[in-house]
């Protein structure tokens, strides 16, 4: 049984930066590509950043894109999202994502979820 435990959320300024990182236990990691995922009060859940499972191709929304880093080390079942420039609308619950081969933008293409890490972004 795949688990993921997501973490690294907190309160940050305007401009500040967070890392959140995601564990996966429970099967080999380097098989899963990753994602991570937002949802915002009164909002859908929405794409943020993916990894293909080797760590080679990355993918990013338009709103996070230069500012979000996705990485993973495959030597500690780690996922990555190293946040930038943070402004209040990144404000969501993060959550991260597994998907068993080809990594994907699409929520419903993910079999496996973290818990979500609160981020809060003050003006």
């Amino acid at each position: 049984q795949v688990q993921l435990v997501d973490s690294g959320g907190g309160l940050v300024q305007a401009g500040g930066s967070l890392r959140l990182s995601c564990a996966l236990s429970g099967h080999a990691f380097s098989n899963y590509a990753m994602g991570w995922f937002r949802q915002a009060p009164g909002k859908q859940r929405e794409f943020v950043a993916s990894i293909s499972a080797s760590g080679g191709i990355t993918s990013y929304a338009d709103s996070v894109k230069g500012r979000f880093t996705i990485s993973r080390d495959n030597t500690k079942n780690t996922a990555f999202l190293q946040m930038h420039s943070l402004k209040p609308d990144d404000t969501a619950v993060y959550y991260c994502a597994a998907r068993f081969g080809y990594m994907s933008r699409t929520r419903e293409d993910y079999n496996y979820w973290g818990q979500g890490t609160q981020v809060t972004v003050s003006a």
